[in-house]
């Protein structure tokens, strides 16, 4: 036998001794150990166990048959508009052009009374408001009254026996209640969208002016649904659609003006026109660490007198000149209730009435000063 040849047998050799060693096998199928014998199953039942157990045949309470959404959009279809806005805007080197937006609008009265919203019909052109009704006729519409300060607008078109929306008590809503939002979206026509109520009594500042008492929804809303009705399962009208959160991973966020915040505000733009409001006289801005370094102010937070080009900080003949505030005071205090921003500011002086005594107290540099204002009664915009 060579000396190669017995080398390759010997290496055969110790292959099977090792492979037999380690309990495999080559080229054959795996067989699985058999289990170890187990006890007999239980022969009764266990503690477990219930003998009349059965499936879950539904509520237990009456079926309630859900509503039918089609039918509120039927009921409340016929009462919504369509708004297109001619605007006469200005470019970077003051010259006038013209845009047109749209937007929408509900009617709440036989007579052509119509609510939408403020920033749909500002900076319209005289005679540049057109309304579609929703069988097609189009009217001019005169502007009765805007609010910027609540979002708010009245139109009026000549027109009688009109079909009109309810405006129902929003303080009934709950959060998950069905709603549906039914609008001029993107300019395409009139169209309804369903969600359900998120939040309530919400708070949302929009271009530096904070809306209050605003529902939110997921109802999707898009550009051109803005004044048109949020409505409930009963075709009550509880929302006037508003504004919408958009960005990057932000979804089904959309806001709706409460009616029953709505309506003092519709009710006096109806009887006169305007809203009055109480003024303090002051042109504000909210204090962050860079406004605070940037003003070397001695405070971090509250509501910094500072005038811009178009208003001074402190009106003259106002209540705040009266009170002897002067621009680089920072409030902190108003009525009682802390300032920590602009907005709070002036939700705290819409919480008052005109003719109110309130005290302030402010920063002056490093000096903390109190003061008292008697507010007056007028309409926005002041100065």
């Amino acid at each position: 036998m060579s000396k190669k040849l017995k080398y390759i047998l010997t290496a055969l050799v110790l292959l099977s001794l090792i492979l037999g060693s380690s309990g495999c096998s080559i080229f054959l199928p795996w067989s699985p150990t058999p289990p170890p014998p187990t006890s007999p199953p239980p022969s009764g039942p266990s503690e477990y166990s219930n003998p009349n157990w059965t499936f879950p045949s539904g509520n237990a309470h009456p079926a309630i048959p859900l509503p039918d959404i089609a039918d509120v959009v039927e009921q409340v279809m016929p009462s919504v508009v369509s708004v297109t806005t001619e605007m006469v805007l200005y470019d970077f080197f003051q010259r006038e052009y013209t845009q047109t937006a749209a937007g929408s609008g509900v009617i709440i009265d036989g007579e052509g009374y119509i609510i939408t919203n403020n920033h749909v019909v500002e900076n319209a052109k005289s005679g540049g408001v057109q309304v579609e009704l929703a069988d097609g006729k189009t009217s001019t519409a005169s502007i009765v009254g805007t609010d910027a300060l609540t979002d708010l607008a009245v139109l009026k078109i000549k027109a009688t026996d009109l079909p009109y929306a309810y405006l129902g008590d929003s303080d009934l809503l709950a959060v998950g209640d069905w709603v549906v939002a039914i609008g001029n979206a993107m300019g395409e026509g009139i169209s309804a969208t369903e969600g359900i109520v998120s939040r309530l009594s919400v708070s949302v500042n929009v271009q530096g002016n904070t809306l209050s008492g605003l529902i939110q929804t997921t109802a999707p809303i898009n550009p051109g649904n803005s004044g048109g009705p949020l409505v409930n399962m009963a075709g009550e009208v509880v929302g006037i659609t508003s504004a919408k959160l958009a960005g990057v991973g932000i979804e089904g966020m959309g806001y709706a003006i409460s009616t029953n915040s709505a309506k003092p505000i519709i009710q006096e733009l109806i009887n006169k026109g305007h809203v009055d409001y109480p003024w303090l006289g002051v042109t504000t801005t909210t204090v962050t660490p860079s406004v605070a370094a940037k003003y070397g102010l001695s405070i971090d937070r509250g509501a910094l007198i500072v005038g811009t080009p178009d208003s001074p900080g402190v009106f003259p003949d106002s209540p705040a000149e009266a009170a002897g505030l002067k621009e680089g005071d920072v409030i902190i205090q108003f009525n009682g209730m802390e300032i920590d921003t602009n907005s709070a500011l002036s939700q705290a002086i819409k919480s008052c009435n005109g003719g109110d005594e309130v005290a302030i107290t402010y920063f002056r540099g490093e000096d903390r000063k109190t003061t008292t204002a008697v507010l007056e009664q007028g309409s926005p915009p002041w100065g």
